[in-house]
């Protein structure tokens, strides 16, 4: 079979490498800011932090979590290990909404290294290298191979539906930092076989932990298979596609089996219900797809000839299962997050083949998106403080009432560096010619940073006030001191969990069909604005109403408080 030429033409002055200081600078802006400051979110942030709170506690069975008596959503056991050792660990000295947050920072870095890794070792492919130059001067393997690698972390970076997800404390978090050290471990197999088994083991079983088991052993057969028909061959060809295999069915074994849980669904049947998806599937995946797209264009000799090359096969046969799964599952979004480093890596390899003129294309439409957006940004915070311009004052006013603006010197001085940051950048940028590739997604990735890191300092007291249930639990311990003990009713897991984060109240659920010595303690009742009908009959027997307290960000998340009747009330 003639081997197809590469349609790669990189020079050496071409893969200049990103300093790596500024690689790791750029890495820490974007993951500390969502994860440092803000309160815990609601839901999945509440809910999450809940179970680990208990496993820390010692009120839920390690293997086994379980929060006011309910298992999580998502089956997983490894998550919330981690976030309950960490509060164990740290527990004396930080809070346990910050405490938690610790190993999932530290997943998010170990997802971007083993993207950046994966990238790395598939660009050291005979098949992935560009063409080589009669008189030389073309970009040398591990230059080409670096360069490749920081692309990608870019891409993935830039991707928008990365932003929130990577800053959340929730088991997807640790399934993606499992499917990136995997994807690595795959990628590396030709050049470091006994570390890549390992850590391909490892990243499996963290996967099955995680909740995914059928995603694990998905990604083990397909990687068995790629391994099996590798156009590269080696000696141990056989052995590798055997131990993975078997790697593969062990892991399997040993899951428990409160872990298999199937979530698929049938296929939307409807126009709309497939829209809906196409959208998700387009902004959550920007700018990774359409240069994943063109990737496939530009190499497509190497595919349909059926001299598939490990650098395309690889990545695109992990990111559509991964897709498949998503369209399959209900919420999408979560299992489309795990197919983000393999679009990345796709794109990564766009950028030797992109004409100057789509590259162009590519720094106007984001300068013109970020920019607008850090614009909107600024208003907006403006018009917090000062009241002008008037219109976005009064919107901010109609949607989040009784929030009060205060200004944080910290946070403006952080976003004002970052703005001159990113001027600096777009400066650079456009202001020069610049021929390394990574160039050509500094200015995505910097500003995905850049609105990310603004919202989170600029913001940050808005987005808290309207996305946390702080304000609502401080009103509610107002009213109801100096007891320290109030039972609830058709409260959810997130709005439970936010009153033992921050409040001293001991929560217990209502059981009026059977009441035990521990609930007669308690003389007050919390529960969601009930209908009239509800109010009065509970009004008639044990309860008395006392108030409604809005949550002033969400009408339909009032809360009512009621008083024991016969029981002395603190109430004036």
């Amino acid at each position: 079979m003639v081997q197809q030429p590469s349609p790669a033409i990189v020079t050496q002055e071409g893969v200049r490498g990103l300093p790596r200081v500024a690689l790791v600078l750029f890495c820490l802006a974007y993951v500390l800011p969502g994860f440092l400051f803000r309160e815990a979110w609601k839901s999945v942030d509440l809910i999450s932090l809940g179970f680990m709170m208990n496993l820390a506690q010692g009120a839920s069975d390690w293997w086994h979590p379980t929060f006011m008596g309910q298992s999580p959503e998502l089956a997983a056991l490894l998550p919330y290990w981690l976030g309950a050792g960490f509060i164990q660990l740290l527990g004396p000295w930080i809070q346990p909404q910050y405490a938690v947050r610790v190993p999932f920072i530290a997943s998010t870095f170990l997802s971007m290294g083993g993207c950046w890794y994966a990238v790395f070792y598939l660009s050291k492919s005979s098949k992935a290298q560009p063409v080589a130059f009669a008189f030389g001067g073309e970009a040398k393997e591990e230059d080409y191979a670096r360069t490749m690698a920081d692309a990608a972390l870019l891409a993935l970076i830039a991707s928008l539906g990365l932003a929130l997800p990577s800053h959340e404390v929730t088991p997807i978090l640790i399934q993606l930092c499992a499917v990136c050290l995997a994807f690595c471990s795959l990628s590396m197999m030709a050049h470091e076989k006994k570390k890549s088994l390992l850590l391909g083991a490892l990243s499996l079983l963290g996967l099955s932990l995680s909740g995914a088991p059928s995603l694990s052993v998905g990604m083990g057969l397909i990687g068995s298979a790629l391994i099996a028909f590798d156009p590269e061959p080696n000696r141990y060809q056989k052995t590798q596609t055997l131990l993975c295999l078997v790697i593969t069915a062990l892991v399997a074994l040993i899951t428990p089996k409160e872990l298999w849980q199937w979530r698929l669904v049938s296929p939307p049947m409807s126009w709309r219900a497939w829209s809906g998806t196409l959208n998700l599937l387009i902004w959550f995946t920007w700018p990774a797809w359409p240069l994943s797209l063109w990737t496939l264009w530009r190499w497509r000799h190497h595919w349909l000839s059926g001299e598939w090359s490990k650098h395309l096969m690889i990545p695109l046969s992990m990111g559509l299962l991964f897709c498949v799964s998503a369209i399959l599952s209900v919420p999408p979004d979560r299992i489309l997050l795990l197919s983000l480093p393999f679009w990345a890596a796709l794109a990564a390899f766009a950028l030797p083949t992109l004409q100057r003129s789509v590259s162009a294309l590519i720094d106007w439409f984001t300068l013109i998106f970020f920019c607008g957006c850090a614009f909107i940004i600024w208003v907006v915070w403006l018009a917090m403080q000062t009241g002008w311009p008037a219109q976005p004052a009064k919107n901010v006013a109609r949607l989040l009432p009784g929030f009060v603006p205060e200004f944080d010197a910290l946070s403006f001085i952080c976003a004002l560096i970052a703005t001159c940051v990113w001027i600096a950048l777009v400066h650079w940028r456009v202001g020069r010619k610049r021929h390394a590739l990574w160039v050509r997604l500094v200015l995505p990735a910097g500003g995905a940073a850049l609105c990310w890191l603004l919202l989170m300092s600029l913001w940050l007291p808005l987005l808290d006030y309207a996305r946390s249930y702080k304000p609502l639990v401080v009103q509610v311990q107002a009213t109801i001191q100096p007891d320290r003990c109030v039972q609830v009713s058709g409260l959810g897991l997130a709005q439970i969990s936010a009153f033992q984060i921050h409040s001293s109240l001991r929560v217990i659920e209502l059981d009026e069909t059977h009441p035990n010595p521990s609930q007669e303690t308690c003389n007050w009742l919390l529960v969601e604005s009930p209908t009239k009908g509800d109010e009065e009959q509970r009004s008639k027997e044990h309860w008395e109403f006392v108030k409604t307290i809005p949550r002033p960000s969400d009408d339909n998340q009032d809360m009512d408080i009621y008083h024991r009747r016969g029981t002395q009330s603190s109430l004036p």
